[in-house]
This record gives C-alpha cells, sequence and structure tokens, in this order.
C-alpha cells in the first residue's frame, strides 16, 4: 500500500506553520515537531483521514496527528467499555498501548474508531519507502534467533502481565502471536483483546507456549516443555510460574556479567535561590563499583522551598541509603531487597515527617521530598519510586519511561475517568498525590520492581527540571545514546542533560543519575535446564513487588479519594463530573427533606400550631438580644478591617 504524504502544524500556538512530515523541526520557528504515529481499533476498513482530516492514514491502520500541539478531543462523560481496560492498564503501557483518541469513522456511519499511542510501530520503516508493514516483529518470527536470556525474560514479561489483564478481561491478548510483539528486550502489545471464557486459563497459555519450546535455546528446552505441560494440565497456579521462570533466569544467568557505571551531577538552576534537590552518589560522582551487586543511585526533589525542601530531600538520602548499603554488606537475597527498599522508603518518609511534627509545620508548611532509585544486582535492576521524578530506561531499541508519575492525571487516567490527555487538561493535573513526609507511612504506597538486564542499556533518573517538556524523549537519541554506541564519557552526559534542563527548560532545580549497565557473555557453560525447579530453589514470592503489579487503585481509596497528600501544587480531588454528580445527589436529597417538611406543614394543623409557636418565641427573644445591645447591656465584638490574605503555596 502506498504511503500518504502529510503536512504536520507546527505545535507552536504563535506559529502553527504547516511542515512537511519529514522535518523534525518548524521550518518557521524552529520548534520541535513531536510525530505521533497512531493504531486505529478497527475490525472494519479505516477512511483515508479522521477526525475533520486531523488524522492521516498512512498505511492500513496506521495514522498520523497532523496538530500535535492540540490536544485530542475529549472523549465522552461515559468512557465506552472497549477503552476502559486501555486506561485501567495505565500503569503497564511499558507494554500496553495508550488511549489517544476517540473520533468518529466517517459522516453519518454512528460509530467511532479508537485511536491509540506508543504502540508497537517502527518508526524508522514508516518513515522509509522500503516496506509497507511498518509494525515491530513478532515475537514468533524473533523468537528463535534469540538469546536464551532474552527468551526467558519475554516469557517472563508475558507472566507478569497475564493476572493484570486478566483482571481486566484482556487476557486472551497474550493468547494472539499476532498480537505479541517486540522492541529488542521489551514485550509489546498491538492492541487489546477481549476475555472469551474459554481463554481465559493459563492452559491456554501452556499450549501457546509448548508451539514455542522446540525453539527455544539448548539451555531450556526441556524445561520450557515440561513447564507448558504443567500448564496445559493446570497444575501450576500463576505465582508458581513467576517463581519458575526467576528460577530459570537465575540459573542461565551465570553465562553473563554485568558491570555498572555510575554518574550523577545537581544544579540548582538560572532561575531558583538555592537547590532543593539532592542525590547519592553525591553530585559531580563518578563510580565504577568493581563488584555492580546493590550498586545504588537516588535522586530526590524537595518540596516546600525556603520551608525545608533541601533538608527533607537530604534526609530521605541518607536514611534510604543506609538501609540499602547494611543490605549490600549483608548479602541480601531478591525478597530482602523487596522489602528493603519499601521499608526504607518508608523510614525515610517517617523521619521528615516526625520532623515536621517536631517542628509543628502544617498543612503546606510541611516540607517534603520525591525520591526516585535503581539498584543493579546481578541480571536485575530494581526500580522504587514516590513522586514524579523518574527513571528512563534506554536501549538500543528506544526510550522508555518506565516509572509513573504520582499525580492526579495518571490517577484519573488509571482509575478510568479519562483519556490522559485529557486529564492533562485539568489545571491541577500534575499535583502530587504523594511525596515523602507529608503523612505517616501507613498511607504511603511506594512502587517497587524490577527489570531484567540481557543487553547493554542506560538508566537516567532524574527530577522534573529535565523532564518536563518531553527533553529526555527529545534527546536521548542524540545525547544518551552515544554512551551505549560509543561508550561517551558519563561524566560529560550528565554535564550536557544538565545543560539542556537549564537551556530549555530554565524553571527549576535539576538532578540527573546515569547508570550504565554492560552486559557481557562469560566462557562460562551453563548445562541446560532438565527439571522445574523444586520449592527449596524457588525464591520467595514478592506479591506486590512488581511495578507492572501495583494496585490500579495505589494511592486512592475505591471513591478516588487521595490518601496521601503533597503540596507541589493544590490537590484537588477526581474528575469533576463525580463531584457534580455527588452534589446533584446532596440537593435531592435536600429537596425530598424540605418536601417532606412543607407537606407535614400543611397536613397536620398542631404542626403548623408548633411552628408558629417556635416562631414568634424566636423572634422575641431575637427583640429583647437586639434591645439589650442598643442600651449597652452586652459588650461590643471588635472585627478586623478586612479578611487577611489566603495562604500562598510554598515555593517547589
Amino acid at each position: 500500500m502506498q504511503k500518504t504524504a502529510a503536512n504536520i502544524n507546527c505545535p507552536n500556538p504563535d506559529c502553527q506553520t504547516p511542515n512537511d512530515e519529514k522535518n523534525n523541526f518548524c521550518s518557521q520557528c524552529n520548534s520541535r515537531i513531536p510525530k505521533r504515529y497512531l493504531w486505529a481499533v478497527s475490525k472494519e476498513g479505516c477512511p483515508s483521514t479522521l477526525g475533520d482530516g486531523r488524522y492521516i492514514r498512512k498505511v492500513d491502520r496506521i495514522f498520523l496527528d497532523a496538530k500535535p500541539g492540540e490536544p485530542p478531543e475529549a472523549p465522552p462523560d461515559e468512557i465506552p467499555s472497549r477503552a476502559v481496560p486501555y486506561l485501567r492498564l495505565f500503569p503497564y503501557r511499558l507494554h500496553v498501548p495508550q488511549a489517544y483518541a476517540l473520533v468518529s469513522a466517517g459522516s453519518g456511519s454512528g460509530k467511532s474508531i479508537l485511536l491509540l499511542e506508543k504502540g508497537p510501530i517502527d518508526i524508522s520503516k514508516l518513515e522509509s519507502a522500503e516496506t509497507d508493514n511498518p509494525l515491530l516483529p513478532e515475537l514468533t518470527k524473533v523468537w528463535k534467533q534469540a538469546s536464551v536470556m532474552r527468551q526467558l525474560n519475554w516469557l517472563w514479561q508475558i507472566a507478569q502481565l497475564w493476572k493484570a489483564l486478566s483482571n481486566q478481561n484482556v487476557a486472551p491478548t497474550l493468547l494472539e502471536e499476532n498480537l505479541l510483539r517486540c522492541r529488542g528486550p521489551l514485550l509489546c502489545l498491538l492492541e487489546l483483546k477481549s476475555d472469551q471464557k474459554s481463554l481465559s486459563s493459563l492452559k491456554n497459555l501452556g499450549k501457546l507456549w509448548s508451539k514455542w519450546a522446540p525453539d527455544a535455546q539448548p539451555e531450556i528446552a526441556e524445561f520450557m516443555k515440561k513447564l507448558s505441560s504443567q500448564l496445559s494440565k493446570e497444575q501450576l497456579e500463576w505465582q508458581e510460574l513467576r517463581a519458575q521462570l526467576d528460577y530459570a533466569l537465575a540459573h542461565c544467568s551465570a553465562a553473563q556479567s554485568v558491570q555498572c557505571q555510575i554518574a550523577t551531577l545537581s544544579d540548582k538552576g538560572p532561575t531558583r535561590g538555592r537547590n532543593e534537590d539532592a542525590c547519592y552518589p553525591s553530585s559531580g560522582k563518578v563510580l565504577k563499583p568493581a563488584d555492580s551487586n546493590n550498586a545504588l543511585t537516588i535522586v530526590c526533589d524537595g518540596i516546600g522551598g525556603h520551608e525545608g525542601g533541601n533538608v527533607a530531600s537530604n534526609l530521605a538520602i541518607d536514611t534510604i541509603g543506609d538501609r540499602v548499603n547494611q543490605l549490600a554488606g549483608s548479602g541480601g537475597n531478591r525478597s530482602n531487597l523487596y522489602q528493603t527498599l519499601d521499608q526504607a522508603i518508608r523510614d525515610a518518609n517517617d523521619r521528615i515527617s516526625d520532623r515536621n511534627d517536631n517542628e509543628d509545620r502544617q498543612d503546606r508548611q510541611r516540607m517534603g521530598t520525591t525520591v526516585v532509585m535503581t539498584v543493579v544486582q546481578n541480571y536485575e535492576t530494581y526500580i522504587a519510586h514516590v513522586g514524579d521524578s523518574r527513571v528512563y530506561w534506554i536501549t538500543e531499541d528506544g526510550c522508555h519511561q518506565v516509572t509513573l508519575d504520582d499525580d492526579i492525571a495518571s490517577r484519573e487516567v488509571r482509575l478510568g475517568y479519562a483519556f490522559y490527555w485529557d486529564a492533562l487538561q485539568q489545571i491541577t493535573s500534575g499535583s502530587l498525590i504523594q511525596a515523602l513526609g507529608m503523612s505517616p507511612s501507613q498511607t504511603l504506597n511506594p512502587t517497587v520492581g524490577r527489570l531484567i538486564l540481557e543487553s547493554d542499556c542506560v538508566f537516567l533518573l532524574c527530577s522534573d527540571g529535565l523532564s518536563d517538556n518531553d527533553r529526555v524523549e527529545e534527546h536521548w537519541r542524540s545525547d544518551i545514546l552515544p554512551i551505549i554506541q560509543e561508550n561517551a564519557d558519563l561524566a560529560k552526559v550528565a554535564k550536557r542533560l544538565v545543560d539542556i534542563a537549564n537551556n530549555e527548560n530554565g524553571h527549576d532545580n535539576v538532578t540527573v543519575g546515569l547508570v550504565y549497565c554492560q552486559v557481557q557473555q562469560t566462557e562460562r557453560v551453563v548445562q541446560p535446564l532438565t527439571e522445574l525447579g523444586t520449592s527449596a530453589q524457588l525464591s520467595p514470592f514478592e506479591d506486590k513487588a512488581e511495578i507492572w503489579q501495583a494496585s490500579l487503585y495505589r494511592n486512592s481509596d475505591p471513591t478516588g479519594a487521595t490518601t496521601s497528600i503533597a503540596v507541589k501544587d493544590r490537590i484537588q480531588g477526581p474528575r469533576y463530573g463525580r463531584w457534580a454528580a455527588r452534589l446533584a445527589g446532596i440537593l435531592i436529597l435536600i429537596a425530598i427533606i424540605s418536601g417532606g417538611i412543607i407537606w407535614t406543614y400543611l397536613k397536620y394543623p398542631s404542626f403548623r400550631k408548633l411552628v408558629h409557636e417556635r416562631s414568634d418565641e424566636i423572634i422575641s427573644k431575637f427583640d429583647r438580644l437586639k434591645k439589650k445591645l442598643q442600651d449597652g447591656l452586652l459588650p461590643a465584638v471588635d472585627r478586623p478591617d478586612e479578611t487577611p490574605p489566603p495562604e500562598e503555596l510554598p515555593p517547589e
């Protein structure tokens, strides 16, 4: 199919010059032009354009947004049921594409098409004229050539997704080979397929994997055959499946070694009086640990300005660093590390919260901080965070935002109330719903998870001084990827990223941490796994451990009320439509009560008599009180000349 040529309007609202699709920057004002290629969820053919010409079909079901500077049209108040799973699975957006827009399929059709962003589309193929199939390859097409660690990594990711997709009745997605796509080590889903009772069990997953087993690498071929058999016979639960894959990963990882380098840099920025951020290792350090086990990196973004944001961020660094380094000295295992990271964050939270209480800081005077950290251990990287500081995972195949901001916009999406671009239009969309130091740790919900290391990669930790305005997505290829491709100097890259933040954002402090993981094959021969792991060999299962298994209702009760409050901005409740519904309910209740009182007044003379007597009594008392005040028998009450101004939010 011939690709359609398209023009993209400049996103700068003061420019909006149409640009050729090949342009990366506006020919008029030099603004960056984002390219949003979208996948259309449609069982029927798609027209050449959608949304009054805004979305231009490139090939088959792939459209280009020609107006990326404008938010998509808001979805209806009643989100269609077919779109809800995409919203609920927002925490899994490393794998699951995101709902972008819901547009009419054409005049008079009465149908709408759901457009998805961040799907498995190979933009380099799409922009070339060499192929009409610009999708990433199916897993089955690259399965046989993949290394043993990559094969296990893909199976492990499928296992992580199974429960979450089952909860949204879309687990059959993982049984459709054409929907399973690969971006290097990362498993990506093309779209979601709704549940069918006959396909919703692990038995069907075992049948699918049994087809792949003959082409598995020799180290796991027999293991995978027996694992598939156990699944097909319904002799394994989901927890046991995960534990068996962890066992296989640990066994096969002996054939590789991981070395890491760490660099950090923090700067107050061009507009701030002082630096509220903090990091570990301390700013300006470049480390090359001889032993990469438990190599720790932390970035904190203090909240509270002159009220103590820098104090909070440094308290968090000291507390978390001590706890994790103690574990490294004791040689802790995976289960201990999960628990340690979670508890270290809670300890830091309580330490800051106690100081707030001791200094009698209330509400918005309380100091706090975000936190994001990585710990490299053997063939895994563990990631934990609270707030909106971020971790990005950069490989030769792409740049992926791993963490999900703890803000109102993200909460709106994962609760199924709004598409992400619609949620961003709310004035408080970036307000945090949790941060360290704001409340006791019982109400805190840290996210802790891990990624498998089986190829060279870089983890970028940063405060929002850099991540705002998509600066990482804009510059990763030119400024971070050379670390992997050319072994670029980490300290120079960190300095370059800080300069980008100061020159192109410039509104905040900025802190970056770079963790470069190099994976090398060793000469050690790994014996093939011929049996499944025994209970003694399997590591303890952590039900809440994975980033992508975090509750969709994290930080919220079922009604959407926040249980943990931070003060980067004023906190606002969930979607306005729900509050409108509550207000309407209250008004209806008031009307019913009022109607009952009026009906009783009209029907019963005794009630009317009682009302008149009480009214006369109240009026008489008021008249006596008024006379005493006029005669000077009661003291006057001084009133201020003006109402004091409302308390201002502290600077970040």
